[in-house]
């Protein structure tokens, strides 16, 4: 499981939140951490309204919300790129405006693609220009708008990750829609999930699009979910993440063998629990065995009852005491 810890701004322009939230995802087992990289006016014009929950972050303009939060320069992204290095952790970013990409083409093993930016055109362009591997998600898009985004991407990038998405923030488990992943894989040779559900939701959420074959995972993330703000309540934390993980790791222990046969644990079960061939009667010796001469009964020991019909109309070589386990000894060739 490749899992991007999405930090986005919940650094709140903080490097020392940041450091903290990186440290945070990589003691809690994520293979990567995301931030976003924009300007709010190359974002967002006066005009741009919410579409976030409103009780957890008040602010009703895109803008106005934006710009308590873009305050990172180049200089920064830098200081945190170092630092992902130094604690071997991925570095990806969510470029909104085209003229940050040049800056990160040699910094990022990803560029991720936001839901919101499917249809952006000379985005998505720029960014297959790099031929980097590319992240897409497919949030509130039409199967047109993916598949047009991708044909884009993939005439110069060679790895493209199509995440099913819901631009609901938060996502109720309830328009999850995990099926989508099955439509998605139809078309797209890897799909993975970029989830906005509550923790408490997201816990089975994220497990059951393993079982779906999901293998790359995208989470919000934070220090402290109970922060006030957009995507605090909706983030996973350490405790989460590890959580996430233990749980994975107990469904893959519970998935088990991909092909069926019996376990070693199976052995004395099938010895004990299973039959073998028993004389229901005395009989004598030379005589024919009838159906009714014989009971199956445990353990298997003997012969296997899969065996009776071979066994019927045999002669006998030797009397035989109701009982007693038939062999293939006691008779007559």
């Amino acid at each position: 499981m490749y899992f991007i810890a999405e930090i986005g701004v919940n650094h709140e322009a903080d490097l020392k939140k940041a450091f903290k939230c990186i440290k945070d995802a990589k003691d809690g087992g994520a293979q990567a951490v995301k931030l976003q990289c924009y300007k709010a006016e190359k974002i967002a014009s006066k005009y741009a309204g919410a579409y976030w929950d409103k009780k957890e972050e008040k602010e009703n303009s895109q803008l106005k919300l934006y710009k308590k939060f873009d305050k990172f320069e180049f200089k920064h992204y830098e200081k945190i790129i170092q630092y992902c290095k130094k604690i071997k952790i991925d570095f990806i970013i969510t470029p909104f405006d085209t003229d940050t990409i040049d800056f990160f083409k040699t910094r990022v093993k990803y560029f991720k693609i936001s839901s919101s930016d499917i249809t952006n055109l000379p985005l998505i362009k720029k960014i297959a220009n790099t031929k980097k591997p590319v992240i897409l998600s497919t949030g509130a898009s039409t199967k047109i708008e993916i598949k047009r985004a991708f044909n884009i991407l993939r005439k110069k990038s060679k790895k493209i990750i199509i995440l099913h998405c819901i631009l609901n923030y938060p996502t109720k488990k309830e328009n999850a829609n995990l099926n989508m992943i099955l439509d998605l894989k139809k078309d797209y040779k890897e799909v993975g999930l970029s989830d906005h559900s509550i923790p408490i939701d997201s816990h089975k959420i994220l497990i059951y699009s393993y079982l779906l074959g999901v293998r790359f995972i995208e989470k919000h993330f934070t220090v402290n979910k109970k922060k006030k703000g957009n995507d605090h309540f909706h983030s996973f934390d350490k405790k989460d993440l590890k959580i996430f993980f233990e749980n994975l790791n107990d469904l893959k222990i519970i998935l088990g063998k991909k092909f069926k046969t019996f376990l070693k644990s199976e052995i004395i079960s099938r010895k004990n629990a299973r039959r073998s061939i028993f004389f229901n009667k005395d009989l004598k010796k030379n005589q024919k065995i009838r159906r009714d001469d014989l009971i199956m009964l445990r353990p298997a020991i003997g012969i296997s009852p899969f065996e009776v019909n071979k066994i019927y109309n045999k002669r006998l070589r030797k009397n035989k005491l109701s009982g007693e386990l038939l062999r293939l000894s006691d008779l007559k060739k």
